[in-house]
């Protein structure tokens, strides 16, 4: 069992308020993502305040485990990007409004990650880049991930068969985060396995803990590491 989130540990951001909605909504749903970057959280942060859209999520949290507080978890701002068109195919009669509903009822947790790897032709491992021209994911050559930093799977998840592993702290700092939100708000903690697909538990406000892979199926975050799953089953 890890030690309780002590709240004086959270870095707190000067995120601008254009940034998100200050309206307080009820919560009941914790939904973690990666970021498709780098360990550190500033370039996010640095990259959200100069996008429009109010998309962000409430923390983050860096390769090191800290955790990054950009605004209060009482309000709200765009973190899901659930299309109507999908909700609509799955039969939410709400289905127009439906992704604005989750994403005022969700706290959401970004985790410092590149995510999906290739392999290179020498056996390295790099992040994937999309290619317009060949039509398909290439290694983004500049980044190196370390081999005993890579999780493997037998089959692709979400179209990788290579992911960067999140760290032992980050792990640790996601347990803390979400029972700490859990307990705040009165969300069940208990392990739901549809989270690493979409889920028409999630989609429909089923309270709980939830992937971004529950909302989306062109989305690969979370993907299933062992000590992340393991760490979800003990919550």
């Amino acid at each position: 069992m890890a030690e309780p989130l002590n709240l004086s540990e959270i870095v707190q951001v000067d995120f601008s308020e254009t940034q998100y909605y200050r309206e307080e909504t009820p919560k009941n749903q914790v939904v973690v993502h990666h970021t498709v970057s780098g360990g550190f959280a500033q370039g996010v942060i640095d990259w959200w305040n100069t996008d429009p859209q109010r998309i962000a999520t409430h923390f983050i949290i860096q390769a090191d485990g800290t955790i990054f507080q950009l605004y209060s978890s009482q309000y709200w701002a765009h973190h899901l990007g659930v299309k109507a068109d999908f909700l609509k195919k799955l039969q939410f009669p709400d289905y127009g409004t439906r992704n604005t509903l989750l994403n005022k009822s969700t706290v959401g947790i970004e985790v410092c990650n590149w995510g999906g790897l290739v392999k290179a032709n020498d056996g390295t491992y790099h992040p994937a880049k999309w290619d317009t021209t060949l039509k398909k994911y290439v290694p983004y050559m500049k980044v190196t991930i370390p081999d005993d930093n890579v999780q493997s799977f037998p089959k692709p998840f979400r179209d990788f068969l290579h992911f960067e592993k999140y760290t032992p702290a980050q792990i640790l700092s996601i347990n803390r985060m979400v029972v700490y939100l859990c307990d705040k708000f009165g969300i069940p903690k208990a392990y739901n396995p549809d989270m690493w697909d979409v889920s028409k538990n999630a989609l429909g406000s089923k309270p709980g803990v939830w992937t971004h892979v529950s909302y989306r199926p062109d989305k690969s975050d979370m993907m299933p590491q062992p000590e992340l799953i393991q760490m979800f089953q003990n919550l």
